[in-house]
C-alpha cells in the first residue's frame, strides 16, 4: 500500500505544483489523470524519491520514502516521461548494465532476467540493435523492461502512451495489464482512455489539488442520464457556453458537437448520451476550473 498524506511541494519561484494531497493507492492499476501542469510529473518524482517535498509524508508499506529513498529504490520500477538511453548501445548490452546497477550481480541471475524481460517486452528478436534504431514504441517496451528489473513492488509509469502509434500504443497499454495485480502500478497520463482501459481506481489532479478520485466505472455511473449532446454551428459556440455548463466539444463531420452536463434536457436539439470516463474529466476539470 502506498499512502500519501497532505502532500505539498512550492518550488522556489513560488509556484504551487502540489498542494495538501492526499492517497492510498493498493495493488494493481491505478490511474493519475490531469492536464500538462497539473501536478503529475511532479508527484510522481516525488514518490520516485527524485524530488524532496516541501511538506508531507510518503509510505509505501513500512518504508517512510522521504526519509529512506535508498529503501524504496530496492523497490521501485521507474518510466519516467522522458527517458533517455546511450543511442548506440544495444537493448540487450543496456538491460544487462542496468540489471547490475540494480544489483543483479550473479551473472546467470542477470542473463535470466535480462532474457525474460526481453521475451516479455517483445524485444527479443531486435534484442542486438542498437536502441538509436527503434521505433518510439519500442523504446518504451524497453523502458517498461528496464523498470520491471528486480522484480519491483512499485512501478511509476508517467505518460507512457504519448506519442505513440495507435498499434504501438494498445501493444504497450497489453504489456502493462500483464504486469500482476501484486504490484502497485501508477499509470500517470492525460489520456483518458488509457485509464478506462487499464484501471480499477483513478484520482484527477488539476492545478496541484486532487479533485477527484474512485473506481473509474462508479464514476462514469455517476453521470448517467445527465450528459446531452448537440450538433451546433461553429458561431453558436459561445452562446451555449454562456447558457449551459459545456463539458467538452469537438468537431465531427465538418459540425462542432457539444456534451452539456445537465439534470434535465437543456433544449430541444438534444439528446441524451450514456455518459463516459471522459465526460467525468472534463466536467471534473471544468468544475475545477470554476472554483
Amino acid at each position: 500500500m502506498l499512502q500519501i498524506d497532505n502532500l505539498t511541494h512550492r518550488y522556489p519561484n513560488g509556484v504551487v505544483a502540489l498542494d495538501h494531497v492526499s492517497l492510498e493507492i493498493g495493488a494493481g492499476m491505478f490511474g493519475l489523470l490531469g492536464p500538462n501542469g497539473a501536478g503529475k510529473s511532479t508527484l510522481m518524482r516525488v514518490v520516485a524519491t527524485l524530488q524532496t517535498p516541501t511538506s508531507g509524508t510518503v509510505k509505501f508499506g513500512d518504508i517512510d520514502v522521504v526519509r529512506q529513498p535508498e529503501k524504496l529504490r530496492a523497490t521501485l520500477g521507474y518510466l519516467p516521461q522522458d527517458f533517455g538511453v546511450y543511442p548506440r548501445v544495444t537493448a540487450e548490452a543496456m538491460l544487462n548494465h542496468l540489471a547490475v546497477l540494480k544489483g543483479i550481480v550473479n551473472g546467470g541471475e542477470r542473463r535470466d532476467a535480462v532474457n525474460g524481460l526481453l521475451n516479455q517486452v517483445n524485444l527479443w528478436n531486435v534484442r542486438k540493435k542498437a536502441l538509436a534504431g527503434y521505433s518510439g514504441g519500442m523504446r518504451q517496451r524497453f523502458g517498461i523492461a528496464q523498470a520491471l528489473l528486480g522484480q519491483p513492488k512499485l512501478v511509476i509509469v508517467d505518460e507512457p502512451t504519448a506519442g505513440l502509434d495507435p498499434e504501438e500504443r494498445n501493444r504497450f497499454l497489453n504489456l502493462l495489464a500483464a504486469i500482476g495485480d501484486q504490484v502497485v502500478v501508477i499509470l500517470s497520463t492525460h489520456i483518458v482512455e488509457d485509464v478506462a482501459q487499464l484501471c480499477q481506481a483513478m484520482a484527477i489532479l488539476a492545478g496541484g489539488r486532487l479533485v477527484r478520485r474512485g473506481a473509474p466505472e462508479d464514476l462514469r455511473r455517476e453521470m448517467q442520464g445527465r450528459v446531452w449532446r448537440a450538433a451546433i454551428a461553429r458561431d453558436a459556440l459561445e452562446d451555449m457556453r454562456g447558457r449551459y455548463s459545456v463539458i467538452s466539444e469537438r468537431l465531427v463531420g465538418g459540425r462542432t458537437t457539444i456534451h452539456v452536463l445537465a439534470d434535465t434536457q437543456p433544449g430541444p436539439e438534444f439528446s441524451q448520451v450514456e455518459g463516459g470516463l471522459e465526460d467525468v474529466y472534463f466536467s471534473t476539470l471544468a468544475a475545477a476550473r470554476a472554483a
